[in-house]
């Protein structure tokens, strides 16, 4: 396939707030933020429509801070607060960032702006994952890239286990069945329910990006069938 030809018109790309920590355990890293803004710049010149959600877990984690005592609904407001500072460049939210209107954002796309959605759905006890779902069917996107730290989805923690199998396809319900760490029941049902491609892939690889916009076959892919 010309890796200069884009296989995805439109596109959710959902990252992992720790990436932005960099080689850090928490916070921004600028040398981080940099290459991926770089890579970002990259895709688009591909010609894709892409729009971005982005956790928050390196400023704040509000499933764990719930785990601590703290309330929930709080917590989860904590969290969506951080994936704000997570997704802002440049301070009511207002000052900042215009309120989601989707025909709004559909439009930001059209016109060849790269949209983030921050602030996950706005109401707690939904994570990112979801919130990366949720946009991509009301925005009419072709495919889900969530992008990671490590290779795929694993049937184990590789980080934790060496001998641990990468997978190179799932179906949703493998991956509900075998409570697989992709991304939230909610977000895989979601998914499933629209028929929306997944593919987990290591954003930490420079120019993976590009590889999984323009169709190799890197990561693992989520879906309904066969790649």
């Amino acid at each position: 396939m010309d890796n200069g030809t884009p296989k995805y018109k439109r596109i959710i790309l959902k990252v992992t707030g720790e990436v932005f920590a960099g080689p850090q355990q928490f916070g921004i890293d600028g040398k981080t933020v940099k290459a991926f803004a770089q890579e970002i710049k990259e895709v688009k010149e591909l010609g894709c429509e892409l729009a971005l959600v982005i956790g928050g877990g390196n400023i704040f984690r509000g499933a764990l801070a719930s785990e601590m005592g703290m309330d929930r609904a709080s917590a989860d407001t904590m969290g969506m607060l951080a994936t704000v500072i997570n997704s802002l460049s440049a301070l009511e939210m207002r000052q900042v960032a215009e309120p989601y209107i989707r025909r709004r954002a559909t439009r930001h796309l059209e016109k060849g702006r790269v949209v983030i959605f921050a602030g996950g759905t706005g109401n707690p006890y939904f994570t990112t994952d979801t919130t990366a779902s949720l946009r991509a069917m009301e925005v009419g996107a072709e495919v889900i890239l969530k992008a990671t730290k490590v290779e795929g989805v694993y049937d184990a923690d590789p980080v934790k286990y060496e001998g641990a199998k990468k997978f190179e396809e799932l179906t949703y319900i493998e991956v509900l069945n075998r409570e697989l760490k992709v991304m939230d029941s909610t977000a895989i049902s979601l998914c499933m329910d629209n028929r929306l491609p997944i593919i987990v892939f290591n954003i930490m690889e420079k120019g993976n990006i590009k590889r999984v916009v323009t169709g190799e076959s890197i990561g693992t892919l989520v879906s309904g069938g066969k790649r």
